[in-house]
């Protein structure tokens, strides 16, 4: 008997299948150790040595693996292809002879970047040894990490206060969310003018054509810079003749983009199908691990953790067999399409993302597929099946005009475009099509040279200069991806990071910074700016991938590291609160003292007019508050809007909206330490309503006020039960109650408005799809535990949460209960089983009170960043 150890026990199962009765196929759910969040860990003096710790769950499953191990004729390491799985099948390996039960059993690594029969067999007929060198470079990378962590983590802690922690890579993509910000900011929008005309050919035909010359002289964008401008250029235009000078017609061909690597898959979900970067890595790990397709498991597209753009030849006849039955021979090219990855530090090792088998089309799975796998599926197969078919063939015509009239000349341009051939355009469009000019993507009429024109009408359209858009997860990526810094596998969790830490917020699909997040970057930037310069990260992850390729010795790099890193710290641990916070105060001026519409001081303080304002620290992060504290109290919010500053502004002075018609009481709107607020009558048992976020403390009035006031609002009765509707603004937004079941409401303003039909109506959809009741209804099933017994995620009345047997694990904060994976969730329950939680442990000396269990100490540790 052989036994083989893979990551996950979905991948365990399809491959058990595969290899038959001689094999044991056993699960390591990933990662069996880490290093312990705490001091000394990895120990610089010492050579750098790492201590590993393993957790309670971990420990279970490696016992199970040993003892397989002990009874078997061989070890086999089959966990995934890159670095991560050449670490694991190390640390395995590494356990196991701590154990001392390998002896001189023959042990192999074989990988496979597909989960099909076909693959896994291949693979285990070319097994090889483990790649020492991968292994050094996850070595360098986890030391690397902790280092930066563990070692800048602590300074913020004391000298900044509320600030969670820093990291190699998500320091410098936070720094990139913070300059955007930054830009938007400095932003001065200005004003310009474009002018068109609707012309008309002989034949009657009309067409548009834009203003591109004025005297001879070519306009830019921004030249029209008024209305008067643009009056006097439509007054000539409307008295002038126009007449065709040239038209050319320029055949284009139109190349389809590589299949998807990790980064440009989550890009193209991102845009596509609204996925995170999270979500698109849970949707493809099933893809990938296998599908259930009538009685037979298999992978439906091959490993996504690459940055490699190449298919292996096989899967390329396989495509070109594909394109020629489903689209015709026309579409298949003369010769083979291979592509090759632009970026230095790619893995050429590992191919794109594609399907396993491109005759599944996504029509034939999408039955045994839930909604985002089938969509995600169709993603990477139509996308894989375009790259390896003919280019579209594109006629782009542009047409000079000439406009002339009194004392003046001017050229006009029209352009438009034809598709002769759509090529891979029959399979996929890629965004470069979706964001193609609207004028090129119209076919112009039958238009000659030197033919009179027609004038139609003259169109002059008013514009301003827009400011660059902030970062959507997928422009962050790509972003992070052109600068070389992180791997594909590390974008995702580098952006939960984000989100977790409190540093950045999601709003439309956007980040923003929070004001925690751009005090952490302009610290730093400041005193410690090298570390998060994008070229110094850029250039460690060069020495990271020349380790892996065997040319640099891992600890020659964290030494080189170490020295200067520990000698920048040293160098601030001396530093006083108050210099860091001057400095602050200077680089976040703009966002900690705007200017005042006054031009007064914007740094006075407004309640005490004595006193200057400075930045501050306490338990929760920075505020604004006045030097002269404690005999001036005033405070208000890092980075509140104009109209939040302005209420701010009265400091202890509230101001008062009106009277409640009901009892007398005043109505106040106010500002505290989490932002603006209404309160009803005084003392402690004042009733107190925050504002939603989207509203602005200038626009509340005493009407709106006694609305939020009075939350939460009775719709009315359910018919079926009789018991009331409530609708509320809580944690996640504005929603709808009813017995213990809740459902979401769009927007602030249905809290209002919504009616008992409509909320009868959401709360249905709701309980249909799992929405959270009384009973917390089961939101989904990960999968089996290692000891017995299905593993549920739930959304309780506390937030979600997942289930095994007895136990209950609240998931963290932030944490989409869409996402979480099973190995995330036995990590969960394991920590609460170790807590002794009342479902947990408690509950088991309950029934067994006769026998005292000794107190266990906890073995997991909150991981380090």
């Amino acid at each position: 008997m052989n036994v083989v150890v893979v990551e996950s026990p979905a991948k365990a199962k399809t491959i058990n299948k595969y290899l038959g009765s001689g094999y044991k196929v056993l699960a390591s759910f990933g990662h069996v150790r880490d290093l312990p969040a705490k001091d000394g860990s990895v120990l610089p003096d010492d050579d750098f040595a790492m201590k590993w710790e393993v957790d309670s769950a971990s420990a279970k499953r490696l016992n199970e693996i040993a003892k397989a191990v002990k009874e078997s004729d061989s070890l086999i390491l089959a966990t995934d292809p890159d670095r991560e799985g050449e670490a694991i099948s190390w640390h395995v390996l590494d356990v196991l002879r701590q154990k001392k039960v390998l002896k001189d059993k023959p042990v192999k690594r074989v990988v496979f970047n597909a989960i099909t029969k076909k693959a896994v067999l291949d693979a285990m007929a070319q097994p090889r040894d483990i790649d020492v060198d991968l292994v050094d470079a996850y070595l360098a990378r986890r030391a690397l990490d902790y280092l930066v962590g563990f070692t800048l983590s602590p300074v913020l802690w004391r000298k900044l206060p509320g600030a969670r922690s820093a990291g190699r890579v998500q320091s410098v993509a936070l720094r990139l969310v913070c300059e955007r910000e930054a830009e938007i900011e400095r932003f001065i929008r200005e004003e310009y003018w474009s002018l068109a005309a609707d012309l008309k050919t002989p034949r009657a035909d009309l067409f548009t054509a834009r203003l591109v010359s004025l005297d001879g002289k070519k306009l830019g964008k921004l030249d029209i810079k008024n209305a008067d401008e643009a009056q006097k250029i439509r007054v000539f235009l409307e008295s002038a003749a126009f007449q065709v000078q040239s038209v050319e017609a320029k055949p284009t061909k139109r190349n389809p983009a590589p299949p998807f690597t990790t980064s440009t898959l989550q890009q193209a979900a991102s845009s596509r199908l609204g996925f995170s970067a999270s979500r698109t890595m849970q949707v493809a790990q099933r893809l990938y691990e296998g599908i259930e397709l009538d009685g037979e498991t298999a992978g439906l597209i091959t490993y996504m953790r690459t940055d490699g753009v190449q298919i292996a030849p096989e899967a390329i006849e396989a495509a070109r067999g594909a394109i020629g039955t489903m689209f015709g021979g026309d579409y298949v090219p003369e010769k083979p399409r291979f592509y090759s990855t632009k970026a230095k530090n790619a893995q050429e090792a590992h191919e794109a993302i594609r399907p396993t088998d491109f005759s599944r089309t996504p029509d034939e799975v999408r039955r045994y597929l839930d909604a985002d796998q089938a969509r995600l599926y169709e993603l990477v197969w139509k996308r894989a099946i375009a790259s390896q078919m003919q280019p579209a063939d594109i006629e782009r015509t542009t047409v000079e005009i000439e406009a002339t009239g009194k004392g003046g000349i001017a050229g006009l341009r029209a352009t438009g475009s034809v598709i002769r051939f759509d090529g891979f355009l029959a399979a996929y469009t890629d965004n470069r099509d979706e964001d193609a000019d609207d004028e090129e993507a119209t076919r112009l009429p039958d238009i000659h040279a030197d033919e009179l024109l027609e004038r139609e009408k003259i169109v002059a359209t008013q514009h301003s200069t827009e400011p660059p858009p902030r970062y959507s997860e997928a422009s962050l990526i790509k972003r992070l991806e052109e600068l070389e810094i992180g791997r594909p596998s590390t974008y995702a969790s580098t952006l939960a990071t984000l989100r977790d830490r409190d540093y950045v917020t999601i709003d439309k699909r956007r980040l923003i910074p929070e004001s925690k997040g751009r005090i952490v970057t302009a610290f730093l930037e400041n005193f410690f700016n090298r570390y998060v310069e994008y070229d110094f990260t850029a250039d460690l992850e060069d020495k990271l991938d020349l380790i892996s390729d065997g040319k640099l010795d891992w600890k020659d790099v964290l030494r080189d590291f170490w020295k200067n890193f520990s000698a920048n710290v040293s160098d601030t641990r001396d530093l006083r609160v108050a210099e860091v916070l001057e400095v602050l105060n200077d680089v976040l001026a703009p966002i900690a003292f705007p200017p005042r519409e006054d031009g007064s001081d914007p740094r006075s303080c407004p309640l005490c007019h004595e006193g200057k304002l400075s930045l501050k620290l306490g338990r929760y992060g920075a505020f604004v508050g006045c030097s002269n504290y404690p005999d001036c109290t005033y405070t208000r919010q890092l980075g509140g809007d104009a109209a939040e500053q302005a209420a701010s502004a009265q400091g202890d002075e509230p101001a008062v909206l009106g009277k409640d018609p009901h009892n007398g009481e005043d109505i106040t709107l106010r500002t505290g330490r989490f932002g603006p607020y209404v309160q009803r009558g005084e003392g402690k048992e004042a009733k107190r309503a925050s504002l939603p976020k989207s509203w602005q403390g200038t626009d509340i009035t005493l009407a709106k006020a006694l609305e939020l006031l009075a939350l939460p609002r009775e719709v009315g009765m359910h018919p079926e039960t009789g018991k009331p509707i409530t609708a509320s603004i809580g944690r996640y937004g504005p929603y709808v109650a009813h017995d213990g079941q809740y459902a979401n409401l769009e927007n602030i303003e249905d809290v209002f408005e919504v009616g008992l039909n409509r909320a009868v109506t959401l709360l249905a959809e709701k309980q249909q799809k799992g929405g959270r009741r009384t009973s917390s209804a089961t939101l989904a099933n990960l999968g089996t535990h290692p000891d017995g017994g299905d593993i549920t995620v739930h959304d309780g009345r506390y937030g979600p949460y997942v289930k095994w047997g007895k136990i209950n694990a609240t998931l963290p904060k932030g944490k989409d209960a869409k996402t979480v994976t099973l190995e995330e969730a036995l990590a969960l329950i394991a920590a609460k089983a170790e807590k002794g939680g009342k479902t947990g442990k408690k509950a088991a000396q309950k029934k067994a009170p006769a026998k005292k269990a000794a107190p266990k100490k906890a073995a997991t540790k909150k991981k380090a960043e």
